[in-house]
């Protein structure tokens, strides 16, 4: 086995000895959680992912997702950003990001981010939510 992986980060949120294999296995059940409809587990595990991998787009933009499902719009939106900002050309973060300002009262924000996810792939699903044609 290398012993190339670094160290385990300091115990902030103690939840026993949390290595790579623990947050692979934290991020697999949050996906599940989330499939579950139970987004608020799948947050809880994704935290200390994110703690010991905050650049870690995949877990911010699952967070995202279990922060959109449990109606934590703004913490939603701010994941997604921070996706968006690593991942400029990501559309789903887009198209999620224009769903999350849309349900938060926001149309503005969201026809942006609509139009940005259908330019950068257009899936039916993308190009309807941008309405080019209005």
């Amino acid at each position: 086995m290398s012993d190339t992986t670094p160290p385990p980060p300091p115990p902030a949120q103690s939840s026993g000895s949390a290595s790579p294999e623990t947050h692979v296995i934290d991020y697999r059940a949050a996906e599940h959680l989330l499939a579950a409809r139970d987004p608020r587990g799948a947050v809880k595990l994704l935290d200390s992912v994110i703690a010991a991998h905050p650049e870690n787009t995949a877990a911010r933009l699952l967070r995202a997702r279990a922060f959109f499902a449990a109606a934590q719009l703004r913490p939603a939106a701010l994941e997604f950003e921070l996706v968006l900002e690593r991942e400029p050309d990501n559309a789903f973060a887009h198209f999620a990001l224009a769903r999350t300002h849309e349900r938060s009262g926001r149309p503005a924000q969201a026809r942006r981010h609509f139009r940005l996810a259908a330019a950068l792939d257009p899936q039916p699903e993308y190009l309807e939510a941008a309405r080019f044609e209005d």
